[in-house]
């Protein structure tokens, strides 16, 4: 499965793990994979399952992001793969049947929705059975960790008591740590199959690092409980109990 070359730095071990989803889909009898990426943006994950066979639904409110996904799509002949919904996350149970897509991913989505709660029942209730919810979040250590190193204590320490993990000027309205991560997926019904790091260090070494080097690296360290907790994005995959 292709990806764009920022991706590439920090997103290798999430990629392994959806292309295992995609693989397993494929085994229960879905030729082409249901996936709907929910705040799907310009296609960064979109285009690509696409390009690898999957129906793609994209939920997406920007006109910008959007009219870049139409371009990159047309670029990698698979727009007639790809469903467009330009509506919020909030919006998602009444576009998508609930039990439809194989796989539903929420990348960068809890962080900016007013309410992660709502969204991942939404989530939840789009996934079929034997499918998976693939949720990518900001981590609340990592944040803290990085402020503190660049000198901006006040702000670290900020970060690391408010409840929400912000600071004042932040663009986003909360990040997470595993457990908050973990309780919010159960308490949608979801149970969690794997939390692991993503970004472990690709935010902190410089770009002449060889990617093939540092993508051997994040694909170690992300299961590392350790690492993981520092990692710029923590990753989880979660089900329905069986």
């Amino acid at each position: 499965m292709k990806t764009d070359t920022v991706a590439a730095r920090g997103s290798g071990a999430v990629r392994r793990v959806l292309e295992a989803e995609l693989k397993a889909a494929r085994a229960r009898g879905a030729e082409h994979p249901g996936v709907v990426d929910v705040g799907g943006g310009s296609g960064g994950w979109a285009v690509p399952f696409a390009a690898a066979g999957c129906r793609v639904t994209v939920v997406e409110p920007s006109p910008n992001a959007l009219a870049t996904l139409k371009r990159r799509a047309e670029e990698e002949g698979v727009s007639d793969r790809i469903t467009v919904i330009a509506d919020d996350a909030d919006a998602l149970g009444r576009h998508i049947p609930a039990g439809s897509a194989d796989l539903v991913l929420a990348h960068g989505l809890l962080e900016i929705v007013d309410d992660p709660a709502a969204v991942l029942a939404a989530l939840a209730a789009a996934v079929a059975p034997g499918g998976a919810v693939s949720v990518l979040v900001a981590n609340r250590h990592a944040a803290v960790l990085h402020r503190a190193l660049a000198g901006r204590v006040a702000e670290a320490q900020q970060l690391l008591t408010s409840v929400d993990g912000i600071a004042p000027g932040d663009t986003v309205l909360r990040r997470f740590d595993g457990d908050d991560l973990r309780a919010q997926l159960e308490a949608a019904g979801l149970e969690v199959t794997l939390l692991q790091g993503d970004r472990v260090i690709a935010d902190l070494i410089p770009g002449d690092v060889r990617d093939e080097d540092l993508a051997e690296f994040e694909r170690t360290a992300a299961s590392s409980p350790a690492l993981r907790n520092i990692a710029g994005r923590l990753h989880a995959l979660a089900r329905h109990p069986s």
